[in-house]
């Protein structure tokens, strides 16, 4: 029997944090399968992950609880059939809804020899009034039918700010477990025993798929909280600054890493035709009420860091989420790939690697024959180096995100 974990959380909330301590300190050794969805066209927290030596069956073209409903199911099976895992993850879209997930889940479970083991969110203590307020249902549907809710960023609010946080997760959820404590201050192998260790987790699943069912019928398309000590940090302190270096422990430098997110698109300049707005999940009018959309931002030419530094300092309004890859014109730093993320007030940019672009010819040879999707798209003047930023939020306003952004490029 596969036990099948689902963890989801709102954008930047937490969840690859929380899978990789899971992965690192609770499942290392097991057979353990991620299936990860986001929402937005490029998949950035697989190639991490895949270093970990985790399988991952990344599907980008959708929402899991929406158009990938059959895709999941087809995707579930491959993975077990081709991994006989002991236990899968699911890390759904930020803007997924849990209830959709699990149902999603539940249909295909009768097909196959699997069993819902347990339903995480993840939820960011310094965001949760504001995100309650602004994604109503898309943002409390996760904490309603989670056995296990986890805030992430307790060490960054008050203790007033968390008592707030706790009561208004209580108003929508009154039987999961809640755990406070940072993620930093415990043991993966706790967190996981505390996910499943309640005597009525099975009671607690039975009956939010009762209500699910119940839920979709209508509408067709144990407490455990550690208090510590918390420093006062309010939304509205300036960003940091994004162009740093900030190089993982575990970074060797002849590793070739190369993050590669080819598509079939032109890459002569730039490309920001990929917009869409929103999920659909009620097929109503829930996508104007929320505003939720993305788009992705694509360009061969590489940012000015001082530019890019001051649309930091501004950064557009309505943006929740940013995420991608990108490289500097900077003779120092034009060879390395960074990972661009935003999630809130947090923006950093790290570096990962370098281009292929940037090793001997010899080197890049080798790699076309091992990758010759590399070789089809490479470009004459830049080799594999572009920008590629997926940009989620509320109400943006993406023609001038993107005039902004052309005018960080440089040559």
């Amino acid at each position: 029997m596969t036990k099948i974990d689902v963890v989801s959380g709102f954008l930047g909330a937490g969840k690859t944090t929380l899978i990789k301590k899971l992965l690192k300190e609770a499942l290392d050794g097991s057979k353990t399968v991620l299936i990860e969805n986001e929402f937005g066209e490029i998949g950035i927290d697989g190639g991490f992950l895949k270093e970990a030596g985790i399988e991952i069956k990344e599907m980008n073209s959708g929402c899991i609880c929406c158009s990938l409903v059959g895709d999941f199911g087809t995707s579930l099976k491959e993975v077990i059939s081709t991994y006989a895992p002991e236990r899968i993850l699911i890390e759904p879209s930020g803007v997924g809804k849990l209830s959709d997930v699990l149902k999603a889940v539940e249909n295909v479970a009768g097909d196959l020899d699997v069993e819902i083991n347990s339903a995480v969110a993840v939820v960011d203590a310094s965001k949760c009034k504001m995100y309650m307020k602004n994604f109503g249902e898309f943002f409390s549907n996760q904490i309603e039918y989670a056995g296990t809710i986890i805030l992430s960023r307790t060490d960054k609010v008050d203790q007033a700010k968390l008592n707030a946080c706790v009561e208004m997760i209580r108003e929508h959820n009154d039987k999961a477990t809640i755990i406070t404590t940072p993620l930093d201050q415990l043991d993966g192998r706790e967190v996981l025993k505390t996910i499943e260790g309640a005597d009525k987790l099975e009671d607690m699943m039975k009956e939010m798929l009762e209500h699910i069912h119940d839920d979709h019928d209508e509408d067709e398309c144990c407490d455990h909280e550690h208090h510590h000590h918390h420093d006062h940090d309010e939304d509205g302190h300036d960003h940091e600054c994004c162009c740093g270096h900030h190089h993982d422990d575990d970074d060797d430098e002849d590793e070739h890493e190369h993050h590669h997110h080819h598509d079939d698109e032109d890459h002569s300049h730039c490309d920001h035709e990929h917009g869409h707005c929103c999920h659909h999940h009620h097929h109503g009018d829930d996508d104007e009420e929320y505003g939720i959309c993305t788009f992705v931002y694509h360009s061969r030419r590489p940012f000015n860091q001082e530019k890019l530094q001051e649309f930091v300092n501004n950064w557009p309004k309505g943006v929740v989420r940013a995420k991608g890859i990108l490289w500097f014109s900077d003779k120092d730093k034009r060879d390395y790939l960074y990972v661009f993320e935003q999630a809130g007030v947090q923006i950093t940019a790290t570096e990962n690697g370098k281009w292929l672009a940037a090793f001997p010819k010899s080197e890049q040879k080798k790699y076309f024959k091992e990758y010759p999707d590399i070789e089809e798209h490479w470009d004459e003047k830049y080799g594999d180096r572009e920008i590629k930023l997926v940009f989620i939020g509320q109400h943006m306003d993406k023609q001038n995100i993107i005039e902004r952004l052309d005018n960080c490029l440089d040559d």
